[in-house]
């Protein structure tokens, strides 16, 4: 994004009154190497092949604000991987993780995480360093460190339906792993915004697990914890929370936490997160990503956008998808939700 839209997508978050509507989208490798027809490998692992194909995105769309600028990730491998996680690359698709803690009582026993050197969080760190230059060159900004979130971390770690058995049958063990897991992203939220300098003025997190517990388990196994990431930073910072599952048990706490904008998936209408949070949390969303933005129409993304601007009335709300731009999605539909936010900002 560019200097410019990181201030109208502040003032959105902050609930600020704003002459238009804007629209901002989640965009990493899931689908930027396909839409582009190249290696999901090169495209980790070419530095140039990689800063031309972002800045292309860029071009290609200059009125979007994309979140959270130019990402610098190797999929969701960058967490895990410092706590032992064994990542798998594939040629045409994102990296996928297989659990390495297979019984949590071990965890006392993980090698201590240095984010500076381990894994792929050294080599994302190596890449912005590198990068970011020419970003801020190029007329861009890198306002927003970004990582996955502690009860995502930690099922990546122990296995998902591992970890969920263990909040019910051992839940001190899993406290002290969503515990490490939250002392881990901290750090490397600091680590990713020293290496990026003093346009940092953001986080974002990234948790889909939270939408697989209920509302007692959310509040003793995931609050506090997204809480402490949030007041491990200035209170000023925008602070995103995205959770594309269900986002009912955990809903009405979030502003709590310190979260300024909420991106959610398609299972709650806009209209029922409005009446709960509307006037507590900036919503970012939610045409749905996949049935309407991969497999949609324009026209039916054109429909849906409006849906929802109608019922948001366009205020408090930064247009996107209900969760990041899933792989497929082509250009037309894209450019229908451009369409649709024109004539709706139009009126």
């Amino acid at each position: 994004m560019r200097p410019e839209q990181w201030e109208i997508f502040k003032k959105a978050a902050r609930l600020e009154k704003l002459d238009k509507t804007p629209l901002a989208l989640i965009i990493d490798s899931p689908w930027i190497p396909g839409y582009l027809g190249i290696n999901h490998m090169d495209y980790y692992l070419d530095p140039e092949l990689w800063f031309q194909s972002n800045l292309k995105i860029h071009q290609e769309f200059p009125d979007i604000i994309f979140i959270p600028s130019w990402w610098m990730e190797y999929g969701m491998a960058a967490e895990p991987s410092a706590l032992g996680t064994k990542i798998k690359f594939w040629e045409n698709n994102t990296p996928s993780e297989f659990h390495t803690l297979f019984r949590i009582e071990d965890i006392d026993d993980l090698p201590k995480y240095e984010v500076e050197h381990d894994a792929f969080m050294a080599l994302t760190l190596h890449r912005i360093r590198m990068q970011k230059q020419r970003i801020l060159d190029h007329g861009y900004t890198l306002p927003i460190v970004t990582s996955r979130g502690p009860l995502c971390t930690a099922g990546f770690v122990r296995n998902t339906t591992n970890f969920m058995m263990d909040i019910i049958e051992k839940p001190e063990w899993a406290h002290k792993l969503i515990d490490l897991s939250t002392n881990l992203i901290i750090d490397w939220l600091k680590a990713q915004a020293k290496a990026m300098g003093n346009t940092v003025e953001g986080i974002f997190i990234l948790d889909d697990i939270v939408g697989f517990i209920g509302e007692d388990d959310y509040q003793e196994f995931a609050h506090p914890y997204l809480k402490r990431i949030c007041d491990a930073f200035p209170k000023d910072w925008i602070k995103i929370y995205h959770n594309d599952a269900d986002i009912n048990a955990c809903l009405k706490h979030l502003p709590d936490c310190g979260f300024n904008v909420l991106n959610w998936g398609k299972q709650t209408d806009i209209a029922e997160v409005k009446n709960s949070v509307g006037d507590r949390i900036c919503l970012m969303g939610n045409v749905n990503p996949l049935e309407i933005g991969v497999q949609g129409t324009p026209q039916e993304v054109f429909d849906a956008t409006l849906d929802v601007l109608e019922k948001s009335n366009g205020e408090g709300i930064i247009l996107s998808l209900g969760g990041g731009v899933s792989p497929g999605m082509p250009r037309d539909n894209i450019v229908a939700l451009q369409q649709a936010l024109d004539e709706f900002n139009s009126k």
